[in-house]
Order: C-alpha cells, then sequence, then structure tokens
C-alpha cells in the first residue's frame, strides 16, 4: 500500500481536495480532526498540555483552541513543544488506522509534513496551493478571524516555494472544477504505480 501525503498551508483547500480523493474511495486520514480527538480523549496528552501550556489550556475538559492558538503561534519554542507532544501520538494513530485499510494507496492530511521533518514518512507527497489573498479570505470567512491571525500561521509554515521543491505532485486549488481534473489525474497517475 502506497502511503501519499496530503499538504498545504492553512486556507490552502487540503481538506477539499481530501474529500475529492475520498469521493474516488481513497481513504483519507485527517491529521488536524484526530489530533483534535486524541488531545481530547488522552489524559496523558491532555497533562503534557497544561504543564506546557497552563491549565487555560483545557475548558471543561476539551482543548481551548483560541487560548492554545494565541500563545503558540507568537512563541515558536512552545509551538515546538506542543508539536513534540501531539505529533508523535498521531503518527502512532495513523500507523494503527493503516492497518485497518484495504485500499491501493492512503492518503494522510496534514498542515506541516515539511516543518516537521515527516515528508520522509510518505511515498508521494501532494502539494495543494492557492494565492496567499485567496487562503487568507477563506480562513477569515470559514473561522470569523482577522487577517492578521491568519497571516501569523501562514508565517509559522514553510513558504510554497519551498515545498513545491519537495513534493511529488502539486495542485493549484482556485476553482473546483480544474482541482477536480487534476485530483482524478493524480488517482490514476498513484494507481498506476501501486500496479
Amino acid at each position: 500500500m502506497i502511503i501519499v501525503g496530503l499538504t498545504g498551508g492553512i486556507g490552502s483547500g487540503k481538506s477539499t481536495v481530501g474529500s475529492m480523493f475520498q469521493k474516488l474511495g481513497v481513504p483519507i486520514y485527517n491529521s488536524d480532526a484526530e489530533a483534535k480527538n486524541l488531545m481530547a480523549s488522552s489524559k496523558k496528552i491532555k497533562n503534557e498540555i497544561e504543564a506546557l501550556l497552563g491549565k487555560e489550556s483545557y475548558l471543561e475538559g476539551k482543548p481551548n483552541k483560541e487560548y492554545i492558538a494565541k500563545i503558540v503561534f507568537k512563541d515558536k519554542k512552545l509551538l515546538h513543544g506542543l508539536n513534540n507532544i501531539v505529533h508523535p501520538a498521531v503518527r502512532r494513530h495513523f500507523k494503527s488506522w493503516c492497518k485497518r485499510q484495504n485500499a491501493p494507496y492512503v492518503i494522510q492530511e496534514a498542515a506541516i509534513i515539511f516543518e516537521n521533518g515527516t515528508n520522509k514518512f510518505y511515498d508521494k507527497i501532494i502539494l495543494v496551493t492557492s494565492p496567499k489573498d485567496i487562503r487568507i479570505q477563506r480562513v477569515v470567512d470559514r473561522d470569523g478571524t482577522t487577517a492578521e491571525a491568519v497571516m501569523s500561521r501562514i508565517d509559522n509554515q514553510l513558504p510554497d516555494s519551498e515545498k513545491e521543491k519537495l513534493s511529488d505532485f502539486i495542485i493549484e486549488n482556485i476553482g473546483l472544477e480544474e482541482t477536480e481534473r487534476e485530483v482524478s489525474r493524480i488517482h490514476h497517475k498513484l494507481l498506476k504505480i501501486r500496479a
């Protein structure tokens, strides 16, 4: 089974692309969603995050996303510490998920593959890109946040120009029809590799 990484900066449309692959029958593992589940359900992770970021990082037993984002995106050391708690747990969970899949290839959707050095775990990597102004607008509309808050997250991610050099496939996600054609083309290429 081929392990494919699907990545892209905030607001690039990774999840949209992921759902297009899912419609083609490809099993998708959403790292962000699973990280949130693990942060909410694992006592060990909760204790480690509270030790790093303080008791305010949880509200009524659930991760306080706004508080966490506010402090980690201003402090690279705290962001690194949080990633060191969450990413290994997600990695273990993904590996056990893979064992239960029966498909020519699976996709792990993850925002930061290159930034944390996990690109070496994948057979192929698909990068989703979009112009910065479109990305900012998408996130502002989706999360009801400010353009400045989105920019601080973009600034914590590797620029697309660097990611493109390290990716096997690039999907520029501006128009849905064109994106869907690209997804279909890549899907057929991946099936050929597997055959």
